[in-house]
């Protein structure tokens, strides 16, 4: 599958690094505080905001400090984050105002991700802060276009997680799905899918860039 696009917006986690060991952490622990059930947290917190998926298991009053008390063990648990295949080669090539990163976690702690699995941070990163309403809602991807000055249906949404598909596809953005965290069927509804970004070529162009997957 060949995209021509003025930019590539990413995900961050399962996309550009592999923080799951860590993600799986820190939920277990905060699970075992409030007394929940791991197994449900995990079918439902990947690739959403912490805050919706702490709304799921607990009363409003309770909320705000729960999501704290998350960003706070998130901060301490930077062991085990990578860099995922090929992100290490691929994103330097990118010029500053082609590429962006829309996350459903915070800005404090995706930088931190990035920047303990050597990648770099873009000019343009979108957190869960930024927006009302987080991923599968399309508001970080059209907020990622706009800073960017693209119409974000020129864009192409690089994610791992149904949530962040359904996001890219309601932005209006051609999507690519990596593999690197779901099975290939939970993600058939991208526009191609591959097993990770070593099986992406980019070739950058004065007007944009050409991404071929596959």
């Amino acid at each position: 599958m060949r995209f021509e696009v003025e930019a590539v917006l990413f995900d961050i986690d399962g996309t550009l690094v592999d923080s799951t060991p860590a993600v799986e952490r820190i939920w277990e622990t905060w699970a075992d505080r409030h007394g929940l059930d791991l197994d449900a947290i995990l079918r439902v917190c990947h690739g959403r905001r912490s805050e919706d998926t702490v709304a799921l298991f607990l009363p409003a009053d309770e909320r705000a400090a729960a999501v704290a008390e998350l960003e706070q063990l998130e901060l301490e648990d930077l062991d085990a984050v990578e860099a995922l295949p090929a992100t290490r080669e691929l994103l330097p090539r990118l010029p500053a105002r082609r590429w962006a990163a829309v996350t459903s976690g915070s800005r404090r702690i995706m930088r931190a991700r990035l920047v303990a699995a050597g990648l770099p941070v873009p000019e343009v990163l979108v957190a869960a802060g930024d927006v009302t309403a987080g991923k599968p809602a399309p508001d970080g991807y059209l907020k990622a276009a706009a800073a960017l000055g693209v119409d974000v249906g020129r864009c192409l949404v690089v994610e791992d997680a149904p949530a962040g598909l359904a996001a890219g596809r309601a932005a209006g953005a051609r999507t690519l799905a990596v593999a690197t965290s779901h099975d290939p069927a939970e993600l058939a509804d991208a526009d191609a899918t591959v097993a990770d970004l070593s099986r992406v070529a980019l070739e950058v162009r004065p007007d944009g860039l050409v991404v071929t997957a596959g």
